[in-house]
C-alpha cells in the first residue's frame, strides 16, 4: 500500500538548494537524471491539524536538541532567521535557504511518533 512519503520544496535556485541539502545538511541523494537529485529523509512523522482558513501544508526539520543544532548550522554558515521561541509543541526557528526561501526546524516537546 503506502510505501513513503515524497515531499516536495520549491525553490527559485533548485539547484543551489539542492547543494544545501547535499552539503550543508549532508542528506544522501540519488540522481534521477540530469542532476535531479531525490534526497533521503529522515524518519518523519505526519500530524493533521484543524484549520478554520484554506486547508495547507508545512514540512519542519525536526531535531534533538534545537540550540546545538543552530550552533552547528551557523558554524557552515546557515542563517538562522527566527529567533527560537517556545511554542506549545516545542521550540521552534527557521533556517535560510540559499534561494532566499526559509524551513522551520523545531525540537518536539511532546512524544513523537518516532521515540514513542
Amino acid at each position: 500500500m503506502i510505501s513513503g512519503v515524497h515531499a516536495l520544496i520549491f525553490a527559485r535556485d533548485a539547484d543551489k538548494v539542492r547543494a544545501f541539502f547535499r552539503d550543508v545538511l549532508g542528506f544522501s541523494s540519488v540522481d534521477a537524471g540530469g542532476g535531479w537529485l531525490i534526497f533521503a529523509l529522515p524518519p518523519a512523522e505526519l500530524g493533521i491539524h484543524p484549520t478554520d482558513g484554506d486547508p495547507h501544508h508545512e514540512l519542519y526539520l525536526m531535531c534533538d536538541d534545537i540550540h546545538a543544532s543552530v550552533a552547528a548550522l551557523e558554524q557552515k554558515g546557515v542563517q538562522i532567521t527566527r529567533a527560537i521561541t517556545e511554542q506549545r509543541f516545542g521550540l521552534t526557528t527557521a533556517i535560510r535557504l540559499p534561494d532566499g526561501g526559509e524551513l522551520a526546524l523545531y525540537q518536539p516537546s511532546h512524544p513523537t511518533a518516532l521515540t514513542g
